[in-house]
């Protein structure tokens, strides 16, 4: 997952540094945790000026499908404060990706985590969910 999120940075294009968050497991919805994982690996994207956030997102929406990533949702969210959201999936990588740009954050940053799909427990081994 840190490469794929690696590879998502790339497609950044803006001067900013990246928080240095380090992947995790976790269970796979509506599967026995026992025997299904994923790997999910949060980060935040902290650009030089928070103009540079429309610029990066704008990136990203271009970039991603250049890389085999397809947009499923584009757009603002919900919240009083309407942060952009991108989701896009990639199948070749077996993972998905969820970015929201919070511009009225302090400071401004962009939000994402980067979901593996769903893998099976090899026999006789057990997951760590952490």
């Amino acid at each position: 997952m840190e490469k794929v999120s690696s590879g998502i940075y790339d497609l950044i294009k803006v001067k900013g540094k990246a928080s240095d968050n380090r992947p995790g497991v976790q269970q796979c919805p509506g599967k026995d945790r026992d025997k299904y994982f994923q790997i999910f690996h949060p980060w935040s994207f902290y650009p030089a000026s928070a103009a540079d956030l429309d610029v990066a997102m704008e990136h990203l929406k271009e970039g991603l499908p250049k890389h085999g990533w397809k947009i499923v949702e584009y757009g603002p969210d919900t919240s009083a404060n309407k942060n952009v959201v991108l989701i896009a999936d990639n199948d070749e990588k077996r993972a998905g990706v969820h970015i929201t740009q919070m511009k009225k954050r302090n400071p401004p940053k962009l939000s994402l985590t980067v979901v593996s799909g769903c893998y099976q427990v090899p026999d006789g081994q057990e997951v760590e969910h952490f």
